[in-house]
């Protein structure tokens, strides 16, 4: 008994006996948007104050006497019309003072509108050993009052319906994680019921398989190289994320790059299930940072498409400079009758990377020796050229 009598010492008088000075109708009621309302408030007799003494207030903001009117001594209404919605999921506060300020009575206004359908429901598992989904309210969205979404799941054919039960209360809060104890090759049925003060909706049901929608961690120890002295070319490797391993998954990746001081990152497509791969036609002399990302997209064989991973970390490299021969003639000198071969050759080749399958062939790979020897010959012949001079 001593801790509760000490507990009620310590509680201010004015909350003992506040509601006992005036009352409130309706309390705490639940409307439309765009509805209209009236409430009263009504004084204990034994404050011995008139009714019109009293003003109102709404989310602090005193309301006008022209929306008020005495009914008798001791009580005061007030009409509020075309109500938008609460500012506050807490429920708008409405507020009856005294004429010093002194709150007699308070009540919460829960003004909103009746949830739609939860839409564009999607789900994934990381590397099948959960899932997570995602949705979006309805209609026009917020209702301005508290809303609960509840995802519930079941196995399609048989099984007893299940609720998730960790939601995301964040930016993300349209979304529910289910960590454990998920069937992989049963389809389940997935659903999301909104509800609150007044009505409810239902999302259409999603059907789906786990590995239909498996993502997996990006893939790993990102590597950029130079290929020997070619100055316009990176040879990227990385290895498979762990998980791909099993037997169950095959693999795509794809490469995106970008120079040092853009912000515009350009895609690599036709990787395939290797992991490397040549990036050509870069810019000599320039750093270039690379990411890779994983798709699993085949289940025994299925090429259904899987989910990407998130990029990898960024890597990066830069590319040899380039040796170009500083003179003041504008004589032609041999060096750039092979720079102009060479700017054929490349156009020509160019053309033959673009139409061949994959991110290199043996069409490279020779082209590759050739410039390899054609610029060793070119430093050679400037080596010899200094030497003259």
């Amino acid at each position: 008994m001593f801790p509760f009598m000490f507990l009620l010492l310590l509680v201010p008088h004015v909350l003992l006996s506040s509601t006992h000075e005036a009352v409130i109708s309706p309390q705490d009621p639940v409307l439309h948007i765009g509805s209209s309302l009236t409430a009263t408030c009504t004084l204990s007799p034994e404050l011995g104050l008139h009714a019109s003494t009293l003003y109102w207030t709404l989310n602090g903001i005193s309301v006008s006497s022209s929306a008020c009117s005495v009914l008798s001594p001791d009580t005061l209404s007030i009409t509020l019309h075309n109500l938008n919605g609460s500012q506050q999921q807490s429920g708008d506060n409405l507020v009856c003072h005294g004429a010093d300020g002194h709150v007699l009575a308070g009540s919460c206004l829960y003004v909103g509108r009746p949830p739609e359908k939860p839409v564009n429901l999607t789900c994934w598992s990381h590397n099948t050993k959960d899932l997570s989904c995602k949705w979006s309210p309805g209609g026009l969205g917020e209702t301005h009052i508290q809303t609960k979404y509840t995802l519930k799941y079941k196995l399609r054919w048989y099984g007893r319906e299940q609720e998730c039960e960790v939601y995301n209360t964040g930016k993300q809060r349209y979304s529910c994680y289910i960590p454990r104890n998920l069937a992989l090759f049963t389809p389940y049925e997935i659903w999301v019921e909104a509800a609150n003060q007044l009505g409810s909706a239902t999302s259409d049901i999603t059907t789906l398989d786990i590995l239909d929608v498996v993502t997996t961690d990006p893939p790993a120890n990102v590597q950029v190289s130079r290929v020997g002295d070619l100055e316009d070319q990176l040879t990227v490797r990385w290895a498979s994320p762990p998980e791909l391993k099993d037997i169950l998954f095959q693999a795509k990746y794809q490469i995106r790059y970008r120079l040092e001081d853009s912000t515009e990152w350009k895609v690599v497509d036709d990787v395939g299930n290797q992991t490397s791969c040549r990036l050509a036609g870069l810019q000599p002399g320039t750093v270039y940072f690379v990411q890779v990302r994983c798709n699993p997209v085949g289940i025994y064989g299925s090429r259904k498409p899987g989910i990407w991973s998130d990029w990898s970390h960024p890597a990066a490299a830069s590319t040899p400079s380039s040796e170009r021969l500083q003179s003041g003639s504008c004589d032609p000198k041999p060096g750039e009758q092979n720079s102009t071969l060479r700017r054929e050759l490349k156009q020509f080749f160019g053309w033959v990377r673009k139409h061949a399958s994959g991110c290199s062939g043996m069409s490279i790979k020779l082209y590759d020796q050739w410039r390899v020897w054609l610029q060793k010959s070119h430093k050679t012949r400037n080596q010899v050229d200094s030497t003259r001079r």
